[in-house]
């Protein structure tokens, strides 16, 4: 009995820690009722903002990176040592797609933006936006994010 009690137990702080470990996602939702869902890594401080995809070869297609404001504003990014074409997806604080800058180009000084605030910017591969038909006006839902533990 003391045997059965134990195993059930075990089951259930492997379930516990398994729902708690599961990655962070960002889910849009096309216009089309199409979703495309992406694993990300955060960018919620300023260190790893400023760092983000920078050094990276490779990202796979189904992943990317959410970076996290206190607030909306224009949002300016750029592509210094980042080797991969990203698509730049926007995000105002009404959980919209604002605007997508497609295909940036490698290692590129210039700044790229959109010109409506934004509180959040999901980079992806470039291209994918436009091969899943993620548009300006899509919805997006935040999953295992806390937009409100960001630091300034």
């Amino acid at each position: 009995m003391q045997r059965w009690y134990l195993v059930t137990v075990l089951f259930a702080l492997m379930s516990i820690t398994s729902s708690c470990s599961a990655e962070p996602k960002v889910v849009i939702s096309t216009r089309e009722g199409r979703e495309a869902v992406f694993q990300v890594e955060v960018a919620d401080t300023p260190a790893k903002r400023e760092l983000g995809l920078q050094y990276r070869r490779e990202l796979a297609a189904d992943r990317g990176m959410i970076f996290l404001f206190p607030a909306p504003s224009l949002q300016s990014f750029w592509m210094k040592n980042t080797p991969l074409p990203l698509d730049m997806i926007f995000i105002g604080s009404d959980r919209k797609i604002a605007g997508i800058v497609e295909q940036t180009v490698p290692f590129s000084l210039d700044s790229r933006s959109v010109p409506a605030p934004s509180q959040f910017v999901l980079e992806i591969n470039g291209g994918l936006s436009k091969r899943l038909g993620i548009r300006a006006g899509d919805s997006v839902r935040f999953e295992g994010i806390a937009p409100q533990s960001v630091k300034e």
